[in-house]
């Protein structure tokens, strides 16, 4: 099973256009991340900056996109990182966020990705003939 561990810096929202965490608070990361690649688990991970840096968001009205540029002063929670590992279970997937190494000021989301066993047999049928297939549908 895949899951995306994001974490969540409280006060990610106002932090300003450049700003960078901590070296400390970075090599804490860092070892921690290193575990994860250690044990075979980790498949991706990022940070992201502030959203005073150059963020947007793209909406859609009948089918049609507009983009607006950011900060968004609305904003209260902002994803500042992530994580995708690939566990056996979520419990698993739990026990590895809860030895992510965060401050008083940070939350941890843990989510599983979609697999195609998620969906029903017919669906992972067509899905699996279409790419088989090439079709870009």
């Amino acid at each position: 099973m895949r899951f995306m561990m994001m974490i969540f810096p409280k006060d990610y929202a106002t932090a300003k256009a450049g700003a960078v965490p901590n070296l400390e608070d970075m090599d804490r990361m860092g070892k921690y991340n290193a575990e994860l690649q250690k044990a075979g688990v980790l498949l991706a991970l990022d940070g992201l900056t502030p959203p005073a840096t150059m963020s947007a968001r793209v909406t859609f009205k009948v089918g049609k996109s507009k983009v607006t540029d950011g900060p968004f002063t609305e904003t209260k929670e902002v994803i500042g990182g992530f994580w995708i590992i690939q566990v056996k279970s979520r419990e698993e997937a739990l026990e590895w966020a809860s030895r992510i190494p965060g401050n008083d000021n940070e939350m941890i989301e843990v989510r599983r990705l979609f697999d195609i066993t998620d969906f029903p047999a017919d669906i992972q049928k067509k899905i699996v003939e279409r790419f088989a297939a090439g079709d870009k549908q």
